[in-house]
């Protein structure tokens, strides 16, 4: 098995999917096995608590039982209710909207022709070793928490092509999506190799008969021969390069090739050939990296970080570098740490760095990436959610953010979508750090970062993309699945610590 996590921490663990309430926002923090996911916290209950007895009064007013009404648009409002009861008015949602069905389903359709360009997924190839989500749904049956799983053969078809399609482009309002991998110095353990990126890239456009996916090429600084390999990728003519400069994500215990940014030996000269190509964006994986990770692989500290992320934009005026996840450093430890450094000093690790790089370094071709940032902090903690928009957009600025989810590790992208419309910075919050209001779900900040601003890096027109993409074949199944009745799964695939478990982790 390859995983991040150790035996003892996955058998502490149980899969997402089989999550009791599949509500239509998680009510704990799901993670992938990059890292440890934190256990559902006080608050996080409360959500839960109350959204379930929403479900029972609303939902049975309207004759819906709880996994029919979590399937509804008021399904969806009843969440942000639930939040806003809990953390504050942070999202823009009314009471009613959650009691009256027609009344969300207009608002959810008033917005499903939104521009949403996310270009940040993944899907695993159907040769992957990286079985944990299988062995742990085993280990699940073998226990005997869930019967209908130990009757059954688990698979980890959930996350392979076919199921990617469906959650991308029925289940959410995402227009285009870029196909991403992540590396490993093991060549059997990439997600996908640049190969099957294309080939996926062109199976899915084809079905469609339109431009709906773009691809990544990965490449890898230091690896044996990878300046060729970097030479195959680009014949493949992928929109953008992906890195990540810790090496061996997938394996950081034997990591033996991380590498910087501005690193004139050996990194320049992949930028050289991307230049040549005609690649103008440079996509790095950044941060995820609590100081429980640190104190496991101390040696990988230094490549993690934003230090080598100025110098290497003001070298490469010509290239674009986009910092994925913001660099944000507390996803897999505790937000609560995030939301008291954020309340003492003003500061969120390592994304208040990269926000301070353009006029550091005077430069204004670096952007952040939401990803693994904006699902994490909108359910464990949505006011350290709300900071890390204020701290990018004030920094960076609202051109300069760009909207990716990391799906499909944590579900069809939807309840993300759903609360950036809904989300606000908190008036005191705005006052205090001279934050922006991100205002209205179609308003300039919210367009700007769903989807303009990778419309621009990726040179795609909006408004022809989007006639283009009404009448193409995923626009039709769309419009069918919707009249036959739309039954999104709510299900996210990863892990969560099961209520009232012990925590096991190694690392906090």
């Amino acid at each position: 098995m390859s995983s991040n996590l150790t035996d003892e921490e996955l058998a502490a663990l149980m899969p997402s999917e089989l999550c009791q309430y599949q509500t239509p926002i998680p009510t704990q923090i799901v993670s992938s096995d990059e890292f440890y996911p934190d256990p559902q916290n006080e608050r996080q209950r409360e959500v839960e608590a109350r959204l379930l007895a929403m479900a029972d009064d609303l939902g049975g007013k309207q004759g819906l039982d709880r996994r029919r009404f979590f399937q509804t648009a008021a399904g969806m409002a009843a969440s942000f209710v639930a939040m806003n009861q809990v953390y504050g008015p942070l999202f823009d949602v009314t009471p009613a909207e959650a009691a009256t069905p027609a009344m969300a389903q207009e608002r959810a359709s008033a917005l499903k022709d939104q521009f949403i360009m996310d270009m940040h997924t993944h899907f695993l190839r159907d040769d992957t070793r990286i079985m944990g989500f299988v062995e742990m749904r085993k280990a699940v049956g073998k226990a005997g928490w869930n019967k209908q799983l130990s009757d059954h053969e688990q698979t980890i078809e959930d996350l392979k092509f076919n199921n990617y399609k469906k959650e991308m482009f029925l289940d959410s309002d995402t227009k285009i999506s870029l196909i991403s991998s992540a590396p490993s110095d093991i060549e059997q353990d990439w997600f996908l190799t640049n190969e099957q990126m294309a080939d996926a890239r062109k199976k899915i456009n084809d079905e469609a008969g339109a431009r709906r996916v773009f691809c990544h090429a990965i490449f890898t600084p230091g690896q044996p021969g990878w300046l060729d390999k970097l030479d195959a990728a680009l014949a493949l003519k992928p929109e953008s390069c992906k890195g990540y400069t810790i090496g061996d994500n997938t394996h950081k215990e034997i990591s033996r090739y991380p590498w910087r940014l501005d690193d004139e030996k050996v990194a320049y000269k992949g930028y050289e050939k991307m230049v040549q190509a005609g690649i103008k964006n440079v996509c790095v994986h950044k941060g995820l990296f609590p100081p429980g990770i640190e104190k496991q692989y101390p040696n990988l500290r230094g490549f993690a970080d934003v230090a080598d992320v100025g110098q290497a934009a003001k070298d490469w005026p010509q290239l674009n570098f986009i910092i994925y996840h913001s660099a944000y450093r507390h996803v897999g430890g505790d937000p609560r740490v995030a939301l008291a450094e954020f309340e003492r000093t003003g500061r969120i690790a390592w994304t208040s760095d990269l926000a301070d790089i353009p006029a550091q370094y005077g430069v204004n071709n670096v952007y952040g990436d939401v990803g693994q940032l904006f699902a994490t902090t909108l359910v464990a903690e949505p006011n350290v959610c709300a900071a890390l928009m204020g701290t990018l957009i004030k920094g960076l600025g609202v051109d300069h953010v760009c909207w990716g989810t990391d799906a499909l590790w944590t579900g069809a992208p939807q309840w993300q979508i759903e609360g950036f419309r809904r989300l606000e910075i908190p008036e005191v919050m705005q006052k205090k750090f001279g934050y922006a209001s991100l205002g209205p779900a179609d308003g300039p900040v919210k367009s700007a970062i769903f989807g303009d601003n990778n419309a621009r890096l990726y040179n795609v027109q909006p408004k022809r993309a989007m006639l283009e993409l009404k009448g193409d074949r995923f626009a039709m199944m769309k419009a069918q699945y919707e009249k036959a009745g739309v039954e999104p799964s709510n299900t996210r695939y990863g892990y969560v610590v099961p209520n009232g478990a012990i925590d096991h982790r190694v690392f906090v």
